[in-house]
């Protein structure tokens, strides 16, 4: 087995249910960076909430992918690409939400800001420490979306066949979250990029995650892990499946590969 890159989910992989990078995980990571593997982040949240959940060292080290590819940053590669919505997209798209239900919760990312047509406690739900700004949907219709949440949306059989030509759709956190972003963005497209500039083909990448929007790299990575809490789906792909997030799952197959 030869491993050149490996690649950490955040959520339900890499972090435990409490949102807390383990003593045993930031260790196994440490250890592979020091042997000269680069590490990528490849996440769903956004800058800010990333800066909240991890740990410093792993912070300096990673090369971080967020809002599930729309937006990669390291300073050391000069490295900053930002795949938006286009705004023409993203107002169809709204208006189809809204004219279809009318209580949906809808909030837009744009590079690290985050907006909501109306006051939403997102802190529970998502587990973060910020709220959106609210903004008239009229306002929210003009950025570039990085990112678009949707959750309390019943029937989302019909939004996947209007619009899943025009952006990537993913249903997450167990059927309640809806996650739309450009067809140019996704984990697997972010990571194949940064991998050619690394000059490392994929059959050398590893990859840790637990849920759909970790698929595509499923598909594409010569090693994929799959959490022990991992969707089913995804354990059908694997390489191998690993403990769970809450057993230190990443540290297990990482240890054995940088002892």
């Amino acid at each position: 087995m030869k491993v050149s890159v490996v690649v950490l989910d955040l959520d339900g992989t890499y972090l435990d249910s409490r949102k807390q990078v383990s003593e045993r995980n930031l260790k196994a990571v440490l250890a592979c960076h020091e042997q000269g593997i680069p590490i990528l982040i490849a996440t769903a949240r956004p800058p800010r909430s990333v800066q909240d959940l991890l740990p410093e060292p792993i912070r300096n080290i990673g090369i971080i992918i967020y809002y599930n590819g729309a937006l990669i940053i390291h300073e050391a590669l000069n490295l900053r690409e930002h795949y938006p919505i286009n705004p023409t997209i993203s107002k169809e798209l709204m208006d189809y939400i809204f004219t279809h239900e009318s209580d949906t919760y809808l909030s837009v990312e744009a590079e690290d800001s985050w907006f909501s047509s109306r006051e939403l406690d997102y802190m529970e739900m998502m587990h973060i420490n910020h709220k959106p700004r609210v903004v008239s949907l009229e306002e929210m219709q003009q950025l570039s979306p990085s990112k678009i949440l949707i959750s309390h949306y019943d029937d989302v059989q019909p939004l996947i066949d209007r619009f899943g030509h025009k952006v990537n759709l993913v249903v997450t956190d167990s059927g309640t979250l809806i996650q739309i972003s450009s067809k140019e963005a996704s984990k697997e497209n972010a990571v194949s990029r940064i991998c050619e500039r690394l000059g490392v083909p994929m059959e050398e990448v590893m990859v840790f995650g637990d849920d759909f929007n970790d698929a595509g790299l499923f598909q594409c990575c010569g090693y994929a892990i799959a959490m022990g809490n991992a969707i089913k789906e995804l354990k059908d792909m694997a390489y191998e499946v690993t403990e769970t997030n809450d057993n230190d799952g990443v540290a297990v197959v990482l240890e054995r590969l940088c002892k």
